[in-house]
């Protein structure tokens, strides 16, 4: 007789790297919410005429009594007095008014269902796909969730049930909310409207749910070869590919989240996903995650990223216009997304997160630095279906000219910018670059590079085309960035790569500059 999907839950390994950090216990081959805590979601999904959750303030005292059913302690003060201030105070009175009435008994009804979504997943997972499970550092694996249980697992976070015990030892970061409301203590605009981009997303996935789904991929390029993986390249291999140089448009405006092609969209990353999302951050990562919300489950279950290593969210559904950057964002309204889906149930929405160094200015010109950084670009923008063409390309010098044309099915390129500059002190030229080797490497067929209007950067169609007039490949940029970083360290130049790099008779000569002179 074959047994039950449910009584096999306790032998998943990967329901148990997950269960410490879910809300759900797992009793008798099933899971289930402690039940002092379905009895307060029962209520909750009654309405405010049962609930009597009809304001920020008493949801706050709602929240505090859910966490206490599962044995956490009461919401933190700052956050229930800045969940009583958006509710109450920021929010008009007919959005409030929907919100307890329609949306949050509709949430804690999703949230009734959670116990049988985990089970269902669990019972599908398969096919290249684990279940939820925590992808800890150097751990390769691929989690495929539904849109629907990527709702449940959000109103979690929303309500802050999420148990926080071990999740620093784990190198996960924050998934409650709790933050980002107590955020909204010191009045700041943009915190206000990331609130009001999720409080959207929440209005739109209750009142029709999403039926895709999202996967969330955790890349590497192993430390030491593997019979199925790509090797981390050292400073000799990428000299020695052989790989040629992709197309590459740049772009004065426009927006990355924007791209019409199909591209993997560079997300501009913590070492821990989401940065400062559901804090005070307010700048790429965190902009995506407010207008893609399903993101954010990703930080549930993916730890840090090391030098190695990247992760790739596939058909995260947008919600939200926005407008404005840092202190300016805005929320907008609402946003139809049209995106086509996949064979797997996926919008064709591709996101890469790859974090870029966080160091001194004259550090990015170290050799070790740019070969992390490309390694880091390369380990976003590789397909593991192509391992072996890779090691081939890194290896043979002499292949330039016999190159695989790319499958018209295949045909997905890189949609980035300014990666770690700003902040982080990475140099635009010299991150525009980097992001060229690596996704030619990757062999993918185009780079569309959005410049945000940086003056920096107004050469760089003209050095675009230099290059390729020349026929260069991946190895013999990459020893140009090598040369040119080795004479800024010695003081030999003061010049920025594009001035370093183009005749100084006319800016459209073709004579081929090897010196500082």
């Amino acid at each position: 007789m074959e047994e039950p999907a449910a009584s096999g839950l306790a032998a998943r390994g990967d329901l148990r790297s997950a269960l410490p950090f879910l809300p759900v216990v797992l009793r008798g081959g099933a899971l289930f919410w402690p039940p002092a805590a379905q009895e307060s979601l029962r209520a909750l999904a009654l309405g405010p005429d049962v609930s009597r959750v009809a304001s920020g303030d008493v949801l706050a005292d709602a929240l505090t009594d859910l966490r206490l059913a599962l044995a956490l302690p009461a919401l933190p003060p700052l956050a229930a007095d800045g969940l009583a201030l958006f509710f109450d105070d920021l929010l008009s009175r007919a959005q409030a008014r929907g919100w307890f009435s329609e949306v949050v008994p509709n949430l804690a009804r999703l949230l009734l269902r959670l116990p049988i979504l985990l089970e269902d997943h669990y019972a599908k997972a398969g096919h290249g796909a684990s279940g939820l499970r925590v992808l800890a550092s150097q751990d390769v694996g691929l989690v495929l969730l539904s849109q629907e249980f990527v709702a449940a697992l959000l109103t979690c976070a929303l309500f802050c049930l999420f148990p926080t015990a071990g999740r620093d030892q784990a190198c996960l970061p924050t998934i409650n909310f709790d933050g980002l409301f107590t955020a909204l203590i010191h009045r700041s605009q943009s915190q206000e409207q990331k609130v009001r981009c999720l409080v959207h997303y929440f209005e739109r996935v209750t009142d029709s749910t999403p039926t895709g789904f999202v996967s969330f991929e955790r890349k590497v390029l192993p430390r030491r070869g593997l019979s199925d993986g790509i090797p981390y390249p050292d400073i000799h291999a990428w000299l020695a590919s052989s790989a040629p140089l992709c197309q590459f448009r740049v772009f004065s405006s426009g927006f990355i989240e924007d791209e019409e092609q199909e591209a993997l969209q560079v997300d501009f990353a913590n070492k821990y996903l989401g940065g400062g999302a559901l804090s005070r951050g307010c700048v790429q990562e965190e902009i995506r995650f407010m207008i893609n919300p399903e993101l954010i489950v990703g930080m549930l279950f993916m730890a840090s990223m090391e030098d190695n290593e990247a992760i790739e969210i596939f058909g995260a559904e947008r919600f939200s216009q926005y407008m404005g950057y840092g202190s300016s964002f805005r929320f907008v309204g609402d946003y139809l997304d049209t995106k086509p889906f996949d064979s797997m149930g996926r919008r064709r929405t591709r996101i890469v997160a790859i974090d870029a160094l966080d160091c001194p200015a004259w550090l990015h010109y170290e050799s070790g630095c740019l070969l992390r950084e490309v390694n880091k670009a390369f380990c976003g923008f590789f397909d593991q279906s192509k391992h072996q063409l890779y090691v081939k390309l890194f290896q043979d010098s002499h292949n330039k000219g016999n190159f695989p044309s790319i499958n018209s099915n295949e045909y997905i390129g890189v949609s980035t910018g300014n990666w770690g500059c700003g902040a982080f002190g990475g140099n635009p030229e010299i991150k525009s670059m980097i992001q060229w080797i690596a996704a030619s490497q990757a062999l993918r067929p185009f780079v569309n590079y959005y410049t945000f209007e940086d003056a920096s950067l107004e050469r760089l169609e003209e050095v675009i085309q230099w290059i390729l007039r020349h026929g260069w490949t991946v190895g013999e940029l990459w020893h140009m960035l090598i040369e040119y970083s080795s004479q800024r360290l010695k003081g030999e130049t003061y010049k920025g790569f594009f001035a370093w790099l183009l005749p100084n008779s006319r800016p459209n000569n073709d004579t081929h500059y090897m010196s500082d002179e």
